[in-house]
């Protein structure tokens, strides 16, 4: 039997009526899971707790850096004192003198580099090797290690388990061809810092009484190991002392006024004191 008009509009309108019904039914839905979100998001009056960089640290470094008034600026004796309270992990630790001069290392005259015997040393004892043909001198003087032959084949695989290598002028030429294995790991003889030397007795025994060579970096700034934790108040003083006249003996010429900027004393992993350089 064929639907009249009117029974063709009815049905459409009934099908157009349960769209709308299922249309509302979705909406009211996601409105109801939108405001369930909602909930538990924070607001204002609950705002998220933000860590600080403090908080994040250990216990130990927390309970060290109590210790340490950030606004105040050091004086020498109290620095060294105080520092070596500032170690947080159990191993006796470095402490590491940080000076931040007035200079641009893109000048030659400003890219600081020297060497010095420090009076107490470092604490850290270095292995030397000794690229030379006097064996007899690189043995009684301490070197770890030594001969022609030996250093090339330590070299040749990658075997340099040495911190210096000292040379003498002679020698330098057959080293030249090693100097992008050397280079990158600042192993590379160089006059400037006393490892290229006619003298191999003295180079070995300034290196294992304490020398130490320092550079600024990119940012003018000299980074060092001065002394442990466990080193005498004074032996750390006068390893500082020995280091900043040092420095200020390398002032350039063409900087005029405030050379030296701000100096940091502080352990691997411990946090810092910046002391009051003027009286050094």
């Amino acid at each position: 039997m064929t639907e009249t008009k009117d029974q063709t509009t009815n049905k459409n309108f009934a099908k157009a009526g349960k769209r709308s019904v299922k249309a509302v039914e979705e909406k009211t839905a996601l409105i109801a899971k939108k405001a369930s979100t909602d909930a538990t998001k924070p607001t204002k009056s609950t705002p998220k707790k933000v860590h600080t960089k403090l908080e994040k640290r250990s216990k130990k470094y927390r309970a060290v850096a109590e210790l340490v008034d950030k606004l105040k600026i050091y004086e020498l004796t109290e620095a060294t004192a105080l520092i070596k309270k500032l170690n947080p992990s159990k191993f006796n630790a470095t402490i590491e003198l940080h000076v931040a001069l007035n200079v641009d290392p893109k000048h030659a005259d400003q890219n600081i580099r020297d060497n010095l015997v420090l009076p107490f040393g470092n604490g850290k004892i270095l292995k030397v090797a000794v690229f030379s043909d006097d064996e007899t001198t690189a043995k009684q003087a301490g070197a770890d290690f030594y001969g022609l032959d030996t250093i090339i084949s330590m070299i040749e695989k990658n075997n340099l388990d040495f911190e210096i290598l000292i040379t003498t002028p002679n020698y330098m030429p057959r080293l030249a061809k090693f100097a992008k294995i050397l280079g990158p790991k600042g192993l590379m003889p160089n006059p400037k810092s006393g490892t290229v030397t006619t003298d191999l007795s003295r180079a070995i025994n300034e290196v294992k009484k304490g020398k130490i060579e320092y550079r600024v970096d990119s940012y003018g700034i000299i980074h060092l190991p001065l002394a442990k934790v466990d080193f005498p108040k004074n032996h750390i003083e006068e390893n500082l002392l020995a280091v900043m006249t040092s420095i200020k003996n390398n002032k350039p010429q063409s900087v005029k006024a405030n050379y030296i900027k701000s100096v940091y004393l502080t352990t691997t992993m411990g946090p810092a004191l910046k002391l009051n350089f003027t009286n050094f």
